[in-house]
Protein backbone atom coordinates (compact mmCIF):
# COMPACT_ATOMS: atom_id res chain seq x y z
CA UNK A 1 0.00 0.00 0.00
CA UNK A 2 2.87 2.62 0.82
CA UNK A 3 4.24 1.27 -2.46
CA UNK A 4 1.86 2.36 -4.66
CA UNK A 5 1.04 5.96 -2.25
CA UNK A 6 4.17 7.00 -3.37
CA UNK A 7 4.13 6.03 -7.21
CA UNK A 8 0.37 8.17 -6.92
CA UNK A 9 2.45 10.99 -4.98
CA UNK A 10 5.04 10.79 -7.79
CA UNK A 11 2.05 10.49 -11.10
CA UNK A 12 0.44 13.57 -9.73
CA UNK A 13 1.59 16.98 -10.58
CA UNK A 14 3.83 19.01 -8.58
CA UNK A 15 2.53 22.00 -6.32
CA UNK A 16 4.24 24.42 -4.47
CA UNK A 17 3.24 24.76 -0.80
CA UNK A 18 0.56 27.21 -1.75
CA UNK A 19 -1.07 25.36 -4.07
CA UNK A 20 0.41 26.88 -6.96
CA UNK A 21 1.90 24.78 -9.83
CA UNK A 22 5.57 24.47 -9.32
CA UNK A 23 7.77 25.00 -12.44
CA UNK A 24 9.03 21.91 -13.83
CA UNK A 25 12.49 21.32 -15.02
CA UNK A 26 11.47 20.52 -18.53
CA UNK A 27 8.70 21.31 -20.98
CA UNK A 28 5.23 19.55 -20.38
CA UNK A 29 4.50 16.95 -22.47
CA UNK A 30 1.05 16.57 -22.18
CA UNK A 31 -2.59 18.14 -20.78
CA UNK A 32 -1.53 22.02 -21.76
CA UNK A 33 -4.34 22.74 -20.97
CA UNK A 34 -3.90 23.39 -17.58
CA UNK A 35 -2.89 25.58 -14.44
CA UNK A 36 0.50 26.86 -15.47
CA UNK A 37 2.98 27.61 -12.43
CA UNK A 38 3.38 31.10 -11.82
CA UNK A 39 7.05 31.01 -12.80
CA UNK A 40 9.68 30.58 -15.59
CA UNK A 41 13.12 30.80 -14.75
CA UNK A 42 15.46 33.15 -17.04
CA UNK A 43 11.77 35.10 -18.61
CA UNK A 44 10.16 38.02 -17.20
CA UNK A 45 5.99 36.66 -16.15
CA UNK A 46 3.93 39.71 -16.23
CA UNK A 47 -0.02 40.32 -16.23
CA UNK A 48 -2.52 41.85 -18.29
CA UNK A 49 -1.85 45.48 -17.49
CA UNK A 50 2.20 44.86 -17.60
CA UNK A 51 1.49 43.17 -20.85
CA UNK A 52 -0.91 46.21 -22.06
CA UNK A 53 1.73 48.79 -21.30
CA UNK A 54 4.22 46.74 -23.17
CA UNK A 55 1.76 46.39 -26.47
CA UNK A 56 1.04 50.50 -26.05
CA UNK A 57 4.56 51.28 -26.33
CA UNK A 58 5.46 48.92 -28.74
CA UNK A 59 8.34 47.33 -26.13
CA UNK A 60 8.12 43.68 -27.08
CA UNK A 61 6.97 41.75 -29.93
CA UNK A 62 3.93 39.64 -29.43
CA UNK A 63 4.27 36.06 -30.14
CA UNK A 64 0.90 34.26 -30.17
CA UNK A 65 1.84 30.02 -29.93
CA UNK A 66 -2.11 28.74 -29.67
CA UNK A 67 -1.60 24.98 -31.70
CA UNK A 68 -3.69 24.95 -35.10
CA UNK A 69 -6.31 22.91 -35.76
CA UNK A 70 -5.38 20.04 -38.40
CA UNK A 71 -7.65 19.02 -40.95
CA UNK A 72 -8.08 15.54 -40.03
CA UNK A 73 -7.10 12.73 -42.77
CA UNK A 74 -10.12 10.63 -42.36
CA UNK A 75 -12.87 13.50 -42.91
CA UNK A 76 -15.58 11.72 -45.59
CA UNK A 77 -15.47 12.98 -48.80
CA UNK A 78 -17.27 16.31 -49.74
CA UNK A 79 -17.24 16.88 -45.62
CA UNK A 80 -16.30 20.75 -45.27
CA UNK A 81 -13.37 21.53 -43.44
CA UNK A 82 -13.08 25.12 -41.98
CA UNK A 83 -10.07 26.91 -39.70
CA UNK A 84 -11.54 27.52 -36.39
CA UNK A 85 -10.89 31.23 -36.43
CA UNK A 86 -8.53 32.88 -33.92
CA UNK A 87 -8.61 36.07 -32.75
CA UNK A 88 -5.49 37.14 -31.34
CA UNK A 89 -3.52 40.60 -29.51
CA UNK A 90 -3.41 43.32 -32.68
CA UNK A 91 -0.29 43.10 -33.86
CA UNK A 92 1.17 39.80 -32.46
CA UNK A 93 2.70 37.36 -34.83
CA UNK A 94 0.86 33.68 -34.70
CA UNK A 95 3.50 30.99 -34.72
CA UNK A 96 1.10 27.87 -34.50
CA UNK A 97 2.37 24.78 -33.08
CA UNK A 98 5.30 25.72 -31.42
CA UNK A 99 4.70 25.21 -28.04
CA UNK A 100 4.48 21.34 -27.99
CA UNK A 101 6.42 19.44 -25.53
CA UNK A 102 8.86 18.14 -28.18
CA UNK A 103 8.82 19.29 -31.63
CA UNK A 104 10.17 17.50 -35.12
CA UNK A 105 13.01 18.89 -36.86
CA UNK A 106 10.66 20.95 -39.32
CA UNK A 107 8.77 22.91 -36.90
CA UNK A 108 11.69 23.57 -34.36
CA UNK A 109 13.45 24.98 -37.88
CA UNK A 110 10.41 26.47 -38.13
CA UNK A 111 10.79 28.37 -34.70
CA UNK A 112 13.73 29.34 -35.25
CA UNK A 113 13.77 30.67 -38.45
CA UNK A 114 10.09 32.58 -37.38
CA UNK A 115 12.02 33.96 -34.26
CA UNK A 116 15.42 35.18 -36.43
CA UNK A 117 12.76 36.88 -38.88
CA UNK A 118 10.79 38.82 -36.51
CA UNK A 119 13.66 39.67 -34.23
CA UNK A 120 16.13 40.81 -37.25
CA UNK A 121 18.73 37.99 -35.92
CA UNK A 122 18.53 40.57 -32.25
CA UNK A 123 18.63 37.85 -29.71
CA UNK A 124 18.24 40.60 -26.62
CA UNK A 125 15.00 41.76 -28.83
CA UNK A 126 12.03 41.73 -26.28
CA UNK A 127 9.27 38.65 -27.03
CA UNK A 128 6.34 38.29 -25.38
CA UNK A 129 5.11 34.76 -25.86
CA UNK A 130 1.17 33.92 -25.13
CA UNK A 131 -1.64 31.70 -25.69
CA UNK A 132 -4.68 31.25 -23.79
CA UNK A 133 -5.41 31.49 -19.76
CA UNK A 134 -3.50 27.79 -18.43
CA UNK A 135 -2.01 27.12 -21.25
CA UNK A 136 0.99 25.59 -21.16
CA UNK A 137 1.77 26.43 -24.44
CA UNK A 138 2.96 29.76 -24.51
CA UNK A 139 5.74 28.24 -21.07
CA UNK A 140 6.97 25.85 -23.41
CA UNK A 141 7.82 28.10 -26.65
CA UNK A 142 8.87 31.30 -24.06
CA UNK A 143 11.47 28.29 -22.25
CA UNK A 144 12.45 27.10 -26.02
CA UNK A 145 13.45 31.03 -26.96
CA UNK A 146 15.13 31.06 -23.62
CA UNK A 147 17.35 27.63 -24.95
CA UNK A 148 17.96 29.81 -28.34
CA UNK A 149 19.60 32.07 -26.75
CA UNK A 150 16.94 34.95 -26.54
CA UNK A 151 17.74 36.90 -23.06
CA UNK A 152 14.44 38.95 -22.96
CA UNK A 153 11.93 36.52 -23.17
CA UNK A 154 8.61 37.51 -21.34
CA UNK A 155 5.91 35.00 -20.40
CA UNK A 156 2.02 36.16 -20.39
CA UNK A 157 -0.10 33.38 -18.74
CA UNK A 158 -3.20 34.91 -18.82
CA UNK A 159 -3.05 35.07 -22.65
CA UNK A 160 -5.74 36.58 -25.45
CA UNK A 161 -8.35 35.07 -22.30
CA UNK A 162 -7.19 37.46 -19.68
CA UNK A 163 -6.58 40.23 -22.84
CA UNK A 164 -10.20 39.67 -24.05
CA UNK A 165 -11.55 39.67 -20.18
CA UNK A 166 -10.18 43.00 -20.11
CA UNK A 167 -11.87 44.58 -22.17
CA UNK A 168 -9.18 45.14 -24.33
CA UNK A 169 -8.75 44.77 -28.75
CA UNK A 170 -8.27 41.39 -30.79
CA UNK A 171 -7.83 40.97 -34.04
CA UNK A 172 -8.32 38.07 -36.55
CA UNK A 173 -4.85 36.22 -37.16
CA UNK A 174 -3.99 33.89 -38.98
CA UNK A 175 -0.63 31.55 -38.45
CA UNK A 176 2.43 32.45 -39.92
CA UNK A 177 3.48 30.50 -42.71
Amino acid sequence: MAGLALLLLALAPAHAADGAVAEPDDYRMENFKAPTPPTLKGARVVDTPAAEALWRQKGALFVDVLPRDVKPANLAPGTVWRDKPRDDIPGSVWLANVGYGVLNAEMDGYFRRSLEEITGGRREAPLLFYCLTDCWMSWNAARRALTYGYTAVIWYPAGSDGWAAAGLPLERATPRP
